[in-house]
C-alpha cells in the first residue's frame, strides 16, 4: 500500500517547524479534466482523488548537526488558483445536487466543503423521508453517493476548504465592464483561491446551541436535535424534552405530541403567571407577549402527553454510548437538580432552532434577511448580486428537509446554465434514449 503525508506546521520564536504524520487525508479531489493539478500531484486512479506526495530523504547517514530538515521539503505546493464557471460553498445535499446539475451541463464546477462530517445530513442517524432512499441508510452514506454522484459527472471537490471571506469584482447589478475577467467571483481559503462565474452560497443553517451546555454538543445527531419536523418520528413511542419558551420550541413541542409518548415542556420563564395574566387582560410585559401565541401554548399545554416544567431551566444533557438518556433539570431558585429520562431533548435555548452560515459574508455586500439568511428571488439568486445563487438552509427557509434542499440545488443549478449560456428560457434536462 502507497504510503501517503500530511503536512502541517507551528511556529516557535525564530524557527517555523514542519511536522509530518502518516495519514491517509487526501489534499483534495477531482474528477475533471478541466482543472489544473499542481506539479507534484497525482491522481489515484480508485477514487478519482488527488494526492500531493511528500518526497523523503533517502539518505541515511544525514549530520545530526545539519538542521535543514527544519525548513521541510523544498517541493511544498503553493496556494492553488483555480478559474471555474460554477463555485459552490458547502457539499451538503443542496450543494450536490447543484453541483451534479452544473456539471451535467458541462459548466466547470468545483465544491468546497469545509467538513462533511458536520452538516445537518451528515449527523443525522437515519434518513426516513428521502423518497427512493431506504430508512435504514444514514445520513453520511446518502450524502457520500451524492457526492460520489456529482464527482461521476466532472465536479471537483475540494475537501477540509475553510472559506473565510469572499470577493465580488462587479457593481451587483448586472452591467459589467467588457473589459473585467468574467472570473469575477473571488472564493479564499488557506489553500486555495477560486476564481468563478458563478458563486453558489450552501453552507447551511447551525443550531443555535446554549452558550455552554454540558452534553449538548456531544449527543448532537444521538437524541439532541435543533428540528422536530427532522427528526420527531424517530422518538414515536418514547419521552422526550423541549426546552425554550419561544414560539418555534411551542410549534416544536406540539409536532411531537404526534409521536412522543411524554413531551416534557420545559421553560425556563413563568410560562403559567403569563398566561393567568394573560386571562385577567393585566399582562404588562409586551416583550414577553410578543414570543408565543397564546392560543397556541394552552393548545400545547392541554395536550394529554405534554407535561409542563415551568420556570426550570435545563443544565446537561445525559446520556451514554447508545445516545440521550435523560436531562437534568433545575427550578428557578432551588439548590438542588433532578435528573429526568428521556430519549431526546430538542433545544432552543438561544432563541431558535437554527442560524444560517454566513460570517464569511462580512463585506461582500449581500442581502440578508433580519434573521441572517440571503435574500434570493424563486431563481436562487441573491437579491442583491446577479450570478450569485444561494441554496438549503442559508436562506434561512423554514422548510429544512433535504429533499427541499436538493431541489433548492437543482433550481440554482438550472438557473445558472440560462444565466451563463445567455439562455431567454430554462432548459430542462432530461435523457431521452
Amino acid at each position: 500500500m502507497t504510503n501517503r503525508y500530511e503536512v502541517s506546521s507551528f511556529v516557535v520564536p525564530s524557527v517555523t517547524t514542519k511536522i509530518i504524520r502518516q495519514t491517509g487525508v487526501s489534499v483534495a479531489s477531482t474528477a475533471s479534466t478541466r482543472f489544473r493539478a499542481g506539479p507534484t500531484s497525482r491522481r489515484d486512479p480508485r477514487d478519482g482523488r488527488c494526492h500531493l506526495p511528500l518526497r523523503m530523504s533517502e539518505n541515511d547517514d544525514d549530520d545530526d548537526d545539519d538542521m535543514s530538515w527544519l525548513q521541510g521539503p523544498a517541493d511544498v505546493p503553493e496556494m492553488e488558483t483555480i478559474e471555474c464557471d460554477v463555485a459552490i460553498i458547502g457539499g451538503g445535499p443542496a450543494g450536490c445536487t447543484c453541483a451534479l446539475y452544473t456539471s451535467r451541463a458541462d459548466l466547470s464546477t468545483v465544491i468546497l466543503d469545509k467538513n462533511e462530517a458536520v452538516g445537518a445530513l451528515a449527523i443525522t442517524s437515519h434518513i426516513a423521508n428521502y423518497p427512493g432512499v431506504d430508512r435504514s441508510m444514514s445520513g453520511m452514506e446518502l450524502l457520500k453517493q451524492m457526492k460520489q454522484q456529482a464527482v461521476q459527472y466532472g465536479t471537483r471537490i475540494c475537501d477540509r476548504a475553510q472559506v473565510f471571506m469572499i470577493e465580488i469584482q462587479d457593481s451587483g447589478d448586472g452591467d459589467e465592464d467588457k473589459d473585467a475577467s468574467p472570473y469575477n467571483k473571488i472564493v479564499y481559503t488557506p489553500d486555495y483561491t477560486v476564481k468563478a462565474r458563478c458563486l453558489v452560497l450552501a453552507t447551511g443553517a447551525m443550531g443555535r446551541s446554549m452558550p455552554y451546555l454540558p452534553g449538548e454538543e456531544k449527543y448532537l445527531g444521538q437524541g439532541v436535535s435543533y428540528c422536530a419536523t427532522c427528526d420527531g418520528a424517530f422518538y414515536r413511542g418514547s419521552e422526550v424534552a423541549v426546552y425554550g419558551g419561544t414560539g418555534e420550541a411551542i410549534e416544536e413541542a406540539m409536532f411531537l405530541t404526534k409521536f412522543a409518548s411524554t413531551v416534557h415542556f420545559i421553560t425556563p420563564t413563568d410560562i403559567k403567571g403569563q398566561l393567568e395574566k394573560f386571562e385577567q387582560g393585566n399582562l404588562q410585559n409586551d416583550e414577553f407577549s410578543s414570543l408565543f401565541d397564546q392560543e397556541v401554548m394552552r393548545d400545547l399545554l392541554s395536550k394529554p402527553n405534554v407535561k409542563h416544567h415551568n420556570r426550570v431551566r435545563l443544565r446537561e444533557v445525559e446520556g451514554d454510548v447508545s445516545g440521550v438518556t435523560g436531562v437534568k433539570l433545575q427550578a428557578v431558585g432551588a439548590e438542588e437538580e433532578h435528573s429526568i429520562p428521556v430519549e431526546g431533548a430538542f433545544i432552543y435555548g438561544s432563541g431558535g432552532g437554527s442560524k444560517p452560515i454566513t460570517d464569511f459574508l462580512s463585506g461582500s455586500g449581500i442581502e440578508l434577511d433580519e434573521k441572517g439568511g440571503v435574500v434570493t428571488n424563486d431563481s436562487m439568486e441573491s437579491a442583491s448580486h446577479k450570478g450569485v445563487f444561494a441554496i438549503g438552509d442559508i436562506r434561512n427557509t423554514p422548510y429544512k428537509q433535504v429533499v427541499v434542499a436538493a431541489s433548492d440545488g437543482c433550481v440554482a443549478a438550472m438557473s445558472i446554465e440560462k444565466f451563463l449560456k445567455g439562455r431567454k428560457i430554462i432548459k430542462v434536462d432530461w435523457v431521452h434514449k
